[in-house]
C-alpha cells in the first residue's frame, strides 16, 4: 500500500475524520501546516501528496522522484506546476461540488442580509439609535423584498444552479448571463444587456482573464442604484476599489464578498478598513468561509479517498498489462 503525507490539515480543521483516507494507505503523516520549503523534506519519502493550499512548484516537485499522486483538497489546481506534474508522470486529481449546499447556503445569506440592510440596522442598534428612538422599530434604511426581484447569475455550474433554485424558492426572477468572453456563440443575454434590469447579481463563475475586474466601475455605473452585488467565486472578479466607491456614492446599494484576491488579505484593503472604520455602508466581507460547514469538509476528506481509489485501481490496471 502506499505512503501518504499530508501537508496542511488545518484547513480542514480538527473535527473532520481522515479514517477514509488511512484506510487506503500503509501511513498518513499527517502535518497541520506546511511552508513550500518544508514540502520537500516532508514528501521525500511519500507516494501521494495531500495538499490543500501548499505550493508544488517545479523545484519541489523536482526534488520528489518518488511521488505518484497528488490529492488537491480543493477545486483550484493553482498552486501545483501541472507542466512540471506531467513530464514527472505525478497524477493530479482534485475535488469537486463538495461544498454545494454549504456555499449555496452562504450565498442566500449575503442576499438576505444585504437586502434587509443587516450591517446598517446592527449599527444603529449598536449606537443606540433604536433605544432613543419615538417609534417602535427603526425605518432609516430602505430594504428590500426578493419576491420577483431580477438576480442575474455569472456561472450555471452546479453551485449557480443551485443558488438559482433557492432563489426562485424566494419568487426571484432569475437570468443566468451569458459566459464572459463567448457572448456571441451563446444563446443567453449578456451581463451587459441584463445589467440594467438586476436587483442583485451573484458570481460563481472561474477567475481568468475575461472575468478578471469583470465587474467594474464602467458597468456598475450602468446598474440599478439599489444593486446588490454578491460575489462567493474568487477575489478580483470584482473591481473592488471601483464597487467601493460605487457604493459609498449610493451608486449601488450593497456589496458582500466572500473571497478577496489575496487570502489572507493584507492590511489596508479598502473593504476591510471601510469595516474597521466603521463606515456607515450596507458591506460585508466574509472570510473565505461560505464552504466550511462540517459536511462540506467531510464530503472533501469522502471525494479524496475516492480519487485514491480510482488512482490504485488504474495503477493496478497498468500493472496487470
Amino acid at each position: 500500500m502506499p505512503n501518504a503525507v499530508m501537508l496542511d490539515a488545518e484547513s480542514l480543521g480538527a473535527d473532520i475524520n481522515l479514517t477514509a483516507i488511512r484506510d487506503l494507505v500503509s501511513h498518513l503523516e499527517v502535518y497541520q501546516q506546511s511552508t513550500a520549503e518544508q514540502a520537500s523534506e516532508r514528501l521525500s519519502d511519500a507516494d501521494i501528496a495531500i495538499v490543500n493550499k501548499v505550493v508544488l512548484n517545479a523545484e519541489t516537485l523536482s526534488t520528489l522522484p518518488k511521488l505518484k499522486l497528488i490529492c488537491v483538497l480543493a477545486t483550484g489546481l493553482n498552486n501545483i506546476d501541472l507542466d512540471t506534474a506531467k513530464a514527472q508522470n505525478i497524477i493530479v486529481k482534485n475535488v469537486t461540488a463538495y461544498g454545494t449546499a454549504s456555499v449555496s447556503q452562504h450565498t442566500l445569506m449575503l442576499m438576505l442580509t444585504l437586502a434587509n440592510r443587516l450591517p446598517r440596522y446592527q449599527a444603529d442598534i449598536a449606537r443606540g439609535e433604536w433605544q432613543r428612538s419615538d417609534f417602535f422599530c427603526l425605518q432609516a434604511h430602505s430594504t428590500l423584498q426578493l419576491s420577483n426581484k431580477h438576480l442575474v447569475m455569472v456561472g450555471q455550474g452546479e453551485l449557480g444552479s443551485e443558488v438559482a433554485r433557492l432563489a426562485e424558492a424566494f419568487g426571484m426572477k432569475v437570468t443566468f448571463a451569458a459566459r464572459p468572453g463567448n457572448e456571441s456563440n451563446d444563446k443567453r443575454p449578456s451581463l451587459d444587456d441584463l445589467l440594467p434590469t438586476a436587483d442583485i447579481i451573484s458570481l460563481h463563475c472561474p477567475l481568468n482573464e475575461t472575468t478578471k475586474h469583470l465587474i467594474n466601475r464602467t458597468r456598475l455605473a450602468n446598474a440599478k442604484s439599489s444593486l446588490l452585488l454578491v460575489n462567493c467565486a474568487r477575489g478580483g472578479i470584482i473591481d473592488e476599489e471601483a464597487a467601493l466607491e460605487a457604493l459609498r456614492a449610493g451608486k449601488i446599494g450593497g456589496l458582500a464578498v466572500d473571497v478577496l484576491p489575496t487570502e489572507p488579505p493584507k492590511e489596508g484593503h479598502p473593504l476591510l478598513t471601510a469595516l474597521a472604520e466603521g463606515e456607515a455602508l450596507n458591506l460585508i466581507v466574509t472570510p473565505h468561509n461560505a464552504w466550511i460547514t462540517p459536511e462540506a469538509r467531510q464530503n472533501i476528506v469522502a471525494l479524496t479517498a475516492d480519487n485514491i481509489k480510482q488512482w490504485q485501481t488504474e495503477a493496478s490496471g497498468l500493472s496487470a498489462n
